[in-house]
């Protein structure tokens, strides 16, 4: 089976214009819907070339990218899968002759308790968020250009725990780490290595978990965000500024997006308390002779 299914050059359409005018993005687990579809929609529009490598060919995807002049390109990949990694990515070289932004967005979840996690369900979230993400960036390293930017997505979950997330956290904490010691690594090709950790975010795997959630559990989830749940064009935004000119000298971190780490402190208690130790006291007979006396 080949690995490029869908190619187009968007010759019959002028060209976008923007800060990633004349690059390349390869993004991985790129689909119609979600996160990896709103990023390329958004480096698109920034002027990008787009080779998405997925398990399915987004065809509603392409079309919308080939709508704004973009060259959008999809190859198969399974990330956890050597001779389509391999693949996906000569054939995006061939295409460009060279990479200049990697986004490992591919990832899965499976949430229960670890003790009743299957293997099979753990290797997979492992292999799949982090093994993927080794695998791609490490194929993809020699056909970097020098200044190139690697982009990890990460999750609130790799920086915040969960009950039920165990091996997701881990595996999403594991790019954490890949993206903070890889940019020393890469610094003297002056390639970034960044990611970002969203909260939760509007995507189909949301929905999926809200069918069975109360009014009480969705109320829960809007309180972890302080500026409410977010899109995925909001992931989309930051994504594109650290692939800029303008993040330049951004590198080895991973910046959470949508939240923010919080101690749910009874802090109306402690305000109580607090108002009540410094509301003013009577003055007692001897403390007004004395003030008195020093007058």
């Amino acid at each position: 089976m080949t690995a490029s299914l869908s190619v187009y050059d968007g010759s019959n359409r002028p060209r976008p214009a923007g800060p990633l005018a004349g690059k390349t993005a390869l993004i991985t687990g790129g689909d119609d819907r979600g996160i990896g579809g709103a990023i390329a929609e958004r480096l698109a529009r920034d002027g990008a070339d787009i080779e998405l490598a997925s398990l399915a060919e987004p065809q509603r995807l392409l079309k919308r990218l080939r709508r704004i002049g973009a060259t959008a390109n999809w190859s198969l990949c399974d990330v956890t899968v050597p001779e389509q990694v391999d693949a996906a990515i000569a054939a995006a070289v061939e295409r460009h002759g060279a990479l200049d932004c990697v986004v490992n967005n591919a990832g899965i979840e499976f949430v229960g308790p670890l003790a009743e996690m299957s293997e099979v369900e753990a290797s997979r979230q492992l292999d799949v968020n982090l093994g993927g993400t080794v695998r791609v960036t490490r194929t993809a390293l020699p056909f970097l250009n020098d200044g190139s930017a690697i982009i990890n997505i990460s999750s609130a979950l790799a920086l915040a725990g969960c009950p039920g997330f165990s091996i997701y956290s881990a595996a999403k904490a594991g790019m954490i780490g890949l993206t903070q010691s890889l940019a020393w690594e890469l610094a003297p090709r002056r390639i970034r290595v960044v990611g970002v950790a969203p909260g939760i975010v509007h995507t189909p795997m949301l929905y999926r978990h809200a069918e069975n959630a109360t009014k009480e559990h969705l109320a829960q989830i809007e309180a972890c965000h302080p500026l409410c749940i977010g899109s995925p064009h909001d992931v989309a935004a930051s994504v594109a500024f650290l692939a800029s000119p303008d993040a330049r000298w951004i590198t080895g971190i991973t910046m959470p997006i949508g939240w923010t780490g919080s101690l749910p402190l009874p802090v109306a208690q402690f305000a109580s308390e607090r108002s009540t130790d410094a509301a003013p006291q009577p003055a007692s007979p001897n403390s007004v002779e004395t003030t008195r006396r020093a007058a």
